[in-house]
């Protein structure tokens, strides 16, 4: 049995995944990131683009939008891979209406961001970049195989 991270996803309001994987990619602040077990320890700022999980030759993509990664060792020699996330969400789980609903809430949003009255900009600007990266990524992977 070849050596395996243990992959734990968890956003603020729950768990996304967590199991034995043989390879995670990660959007980070410096550039796209793949672990593999056995990597340096490391803690880092997210990006937001897609997390692609690798399991027995099977991808498992999530969008995902902001937040921190820790990698590290622990006493068993098991690399394991913390992503508090911001917002993630398995693209099997973005349905095609829901890709609808997401491009017309960006639009929306995007009309009232240049509205300069408005004084929760920041609020704005978050759902935005979730809509648009649920958007993108949902597209990305539209047309690939991966485990649902």
């Amino acid at each position: 049995m070849s050596k395996q991270l243990q992959l734990k996803i968890v956003t603020p309001e729950k768990l996304i995944l967590e199991e034995m994987v043989d390879s995670v990619t990660i959007p980070t602040t410096e550039g796209e990131l793949t672990i593999l077990p056995n990597h340096v320890p490391l803690v880092g700022g997210l990006a937001s683009g897609d997390i692609v999980a690798r399991q027995d030759e099977e991808d498992i993509p999530m969008a995902l939008v902001g937040g921190f990664v820790e990698i590290k060792n622990n006493k068993d020699g098991i690399t394991e891979v913390a992503i508090l996330a911001d917002f993630a969400e398995h693209i099997g789980s973005i349905s095609d209406e829901e890709i609808e609903k997401a491009k017309a809430k960006a639009e929306e949003l995007k009309k009232l961001a240049e509205n300069k009255e408005i004084v929760d900009y920041e609020h704005f600007a978050t759902e935005l970049e979730r809509s648009l990266t649920r958007v993108k990524i949902a597209d990305k992977w539209k047309n690939k195989k991966y485990r649902k």
